[in-house]
């Protein structure tokens, strides 16, 4: 994972957030080629929920919400993680990570009074990970919203605004507008991809788990009880999306959760198996039942019954969600697509992504760039192919073995190189990125065999 991160900030996918100022735990940029792989990732998604269905819909909703939505949804109450402070030097540490870590399980459901019990009995087996002295504070639950002051002027505010801890709130909140407004029939869903902040203790893992982050979100609206089925069926569709888009499948798993959060009547994790963290969650699917709709009716006194336009049945639709945080999504298909072989005797790093995922899809050089003949031809060259992919480099800087070097770095399934030869036949070099074949290819031609 170290030489991931590592690529990542060289190649310019990410960069450690306010760097020059010494940085900030937990917050990251996402740099020229990482913001063109974080986009097709969401382009990808947003193809399979909204685009290749015809029983979805897309929202987009606002990040600041009335401040009862968190109480409705138990996150002022239940949103929290165990926390414990290190007397020696301050350092904070997460308590059920810690017990996990020692073989000690910590249900999320305990009290502060149990975890306690669990912390003392295993205190001499917890070192602090940053003096090494096994000398911490009782264990408290930190609530994880970020407060706000939106609206307050007096510096006194009674009911803070919060940022949103999870993103798909707004995704309940109009689900009676977005039945009033288009033809969405139970069973439908909706879609979103949407800002959600977390107060973390200690933020770790690159970009695993950060305090500001994207939510890719779904939440499918069924009938009370015809849920099992449609659940199974979504599992696997999920799985299935991340094989069919890259992910090598011994890389992937289901787990169930032991342990439910108050929300969920079931609970998987599709897991992947990042390097140097091992199998850990990048998606979750819940089963939420009527908890959603039903707690926001309630607390904003609006009925959000669903009235069955042939029957005229009245009933609280049953929620079926997934989740994906998507620097946790990016994290995975760039680990899993980075390669170290060894190439006609030199050792190389390639990003073998899918050419839908990729942030250059073709690089065009001239093989020299002091040739003008040479240049021109590629400039037009360059041109042609960027008006068809959009995403397309011109790179003429260096010789052309580390110009192959580089584009494989960022994973760019093509380079096209203009030659001597073109001048004479109008063809060009294309190379492949996984293979490294190299082929001539007539420029009339060019676009066809690229796509």
């Amino acid at each position: 994972m170290d030489d991931i991160i590592s690529l990542a900030k060289r190649r310019g996918f990410v960069y450690p957030g306010s760097e020059i100022y010494g940085g900030m735990a937990g917050m990251y940029d996402y740099g020229p080629y990482g913001v063109e792989l974080l986009n097709n990732l969401k382009k990808a998604w947003w193809k399979e929920h909204v685009y290749d269905r015809s029983d979805f819909y897309g929202l987009d909703s606002a990040i600041f919400k009335d401040p009862r939505v968190w109480d409705a949804s138990g996150h002022i109450s239940g949103f929290s993680d165990p926390l414990a402070e290190c007397k020696n030097c301050n350092t904070r540490i997460r308590v059920d990570k810690e017990l996990e870590k020692i073989g000690v399980k910590a249900d999320e459901k305990m009290s502060e009074e149990e975890l306690n019990k669990l912390f003392d009995a295993s205190r001499d087996k917890i070192p602090c990970p940053r003096c090494g002295r096994k000398e911490f504070g009782p264990v408290r639950a930190f609530n994880l919203l970020v407060k706000t002051n939106m609206g307050d002027f007096t510096g006194d505010m009674q009911e803070p605004v919060y940022l949103p801890g999870e993103a798909c709130q707004g995704i309940y909140l109009n689900f009676k507008n977005v039945v009033d407004t288009t033809p969405a029939k139970v069973p439908f869903g909706i879609a979103q991809i949407g800002k959600a902040f977390r107060n973390e203790i200690s933020p770790r893992n690159f970009l695993f788990r950060t305090r500001e982050m994207e939510q890719a979100d779904t939440q499918y609206f069924v009938r009370p009880n015809e849920n099992k089925e449609v659940y199974e069926q979504i599992k696997q569709a999920r799985l299935d999306w991340y094989t069919k888009m890259g992910i090598k499948p011994e890389n992937l798993r289901f787990r169930q959760h032991d342990n439910l959060v108050f929300y969920a009547s079931d609970a998987w994790d599709i897991e992947y198996k990042f390097p140097s963290y091992g199998f850990d969650e990048l998606e979750g699917v819940h089963d939420r039942t009527d908890y959603d709709l039903t707690q926001h009716s309630k607390f904003s006194g609006t009925d959000l019954s669903y009235r069955d336009p042939v029957s005229g049945e009245k009933y609280i639709p049953w929620i079926l969600e997934t989740s994906v945080g998507v620097g946790r999504m990016f994290l995975a298909f760039l680990s899993d697509a980075y390669h170290v072989e060894e190439l006609n005797g030199e050792q190389r790093v390639v990003l073998k992504l899918s050419p839908d995922l990729a942030p250059v899809k073709v690089a065009v050089s001239p093989l020299l760039k002091n040739k003008p003949e040479l240049v021109e031809k590629a400039r037009e060259v360059f041109t042609a192919l960027k008006k068809e992919f959009g995403s397309v480099m011109w790179d003429d800087n260096g010789n052309i073995g580390k110009r192959y070097r580089r584009q494989d770095e960022i994973g760019t399934p093509y380079c096209v190189t203009i030659d001597f030869q073109t001048l004479e036949d109008d063809t060009v070099t294309v190379r492949d990125r996984d293979t490294a074949e190299q082929k001539r290819v007539e420029i009339t031609n060019l676009i066809e065999a690229i796509s």
